[in-house]
């Protein structure tokens, strides 16, 4: 191996395209699942330059001949360049973090800030924050260690203001999962999470539920793999690399959710806005009937819809844990709050609106089989499809241009 990524998972990585886009250079993953795999590739020295990921950014500091100044301060490396089998140690997590606060406006100075997790990403982090000037720097672990509290304390502490998640808690395949709740903090300004995959995890979703800045680790990702990358080649990159693949990356990765009543156009919208944005389209209800076995109304009727609903809330967290898809949802997939948690993680929603009287009655559609019924559930679901959504589009003129009008306020999203 020439150039790559080591770590324990690497399932999650994104660095591969990244660093060929960014130089062009064939950039493997190389996982290495224990601590003896480690240390049997470091010694080996069989690279020319590579980056470190969780949990072996400490691990691989005793086998650098030079460690740079900041990567010793830190105590974590996640660069290694093989010069002449002479290793030397960088850390560009810390330019890469600085890179995240500025690109979203995040002011640290004068800030409680608190860390969760323990490692490499922590130290580098917890470095970042003082060099920016915080106020105090709490962390926080499972075992209180050190100068780290548990989660238990940290929940006590009303004063902090902005919020770092360092750990894998919440990262693909474990989405979902979160360390702490926001209830706890009135002062909380910003929430940010090193995270990648899922884009939104738990934490995140909780801090834009509560209308606070939410920042995922991609950019972050992107910024000191451009740093990285320079270390490899030993020339500069220009720095508008980092926003350029930045935003590819989340184009080509992310999720178009379409929203909306039955007989709304989600389908037919879903495939041409696939074709569009070049995703893989994947029908909900077509999923469904293949688990079923056969058609939706042999398990959903009115006044008979949990079995049905069990089912596709499991599919929904399947299918929002997977990325470069149009996922054209059924009518009652906003019904439960979970559901929405989980297309939202790796999904820009756009809710299609479309006119009442230019909805369908009856057909497949078990539960709007009458004018009025389907009336009774335009009326209860409309609020659950604007809470749900990022964006709304009007399905109400040509077919193409509502179409087109999705893909614009998907990629306007993402830009925002």
């Amino acid at each position: 191996m020439e150039y790559g990524l080591i770590g324990g998972r690497l399932g999650h990585s994104y660095s591969k395209p990244i660093h060929e886009a960014l130089a062009g250079y064939d950039y493997r993953l190389c996982p290495l699942p224990t601590p003896e795999e480690a240390h049997a590739f470091m010694r080996a020295r069989d690279f020319k330059a590579i980056n470190v990921t969780i949990p072996y950014k400490e691990l691989v500091m005793p086998y650098c001949d030079v460690i740079d100044d900041a990567a010793r301060a830190i105590g974590s490396v996640n660069t290694i360049v093989n010069k002449n089998g002479r290793l030397e140690g960088h850390n560009t997590d810390f330019a890469g973090f600085t890179c995240l606060l500025r690109r979203n406006g995040i002011s640290l100075r004068g800030k409680t800030v608190m860390l969760l997790g323990t490692g490499g990403t922590q130290k580098t982090v917890l470095a970042v924050a003082r060099a920016e000037g915080a106020a105090q720097a709490v962390l926080v672990s499972r075992r209180r260690a050190g100068n780290a509290i548990t989660y238990e304390e940290a929940a006590r502490r009303a004063d902090v203001q902005v919020i770092v998640n360092t750990s894998p808690v919440g990262m693909y395949p474990n989405n979902g999962e979160c360390l702490v709740a926001l209830e706890n903090y009135p002062r909380l300004e910003a929430v940010l999470d090193v995270i990648y995959n899922p884009f939104r995890t738990a934490l995140l979703q909780q801090a834009e539920a509560r209308g606070l800045p939410a920042v995922n680790g991609m950019l972050m990702l992107v910024a000191q793999a451009k740093y990285a990358a320079e270390h490899f080649l030993g020339r500069p990159l220009p720095d508008a690399e980092i926003d350029r693949i930045d935003r590819e990356l989340r184009g080509k990765l992310s999720n178009l959710v379409l929203v909306g009543m039955p007989g709304s156009g989600k389908s037919s919208l879903g495939k041409a806005c696939a074709k569009l944005l070049g995703k893989r389209f994947v029908d909900m209800d077509d999923v469904l009937v293949e688990r079923i076995g056969g058609p939706i109304s042999s398990i959903l009727s009115p006044g008979n819809e949990t079995p049905f609903r069990n089912l596709e809330s499991a599919v929904a967290a399947e299918l929002g844990k997977e990325n470069g898809q149009v996922i054209a949802t059924g009518g009652g997939a906003v019904l439960r709050a979970q559901n929405v948690r989980a297309l939202r993680q790796n999904g820009v929603v756009v809710y299609i609106d479309r006119p009442l009287g230019q909805l369908a009655v009856g057909g497949a559609r078990p539960l709007s089989q009458s004018a009025e019924a389907l009336a009774a559930m335009h009326a209860a679901r409309a609020p659950l499809y604007a809470a749900a959504c990022d964006a709304r589009v009007e399905n109400d003129g040509p077919f193409e241009s509502v179409a087109e009008a999705i893909k614009e306020r998907f990629y306007e999203i993402l830009d925002h």
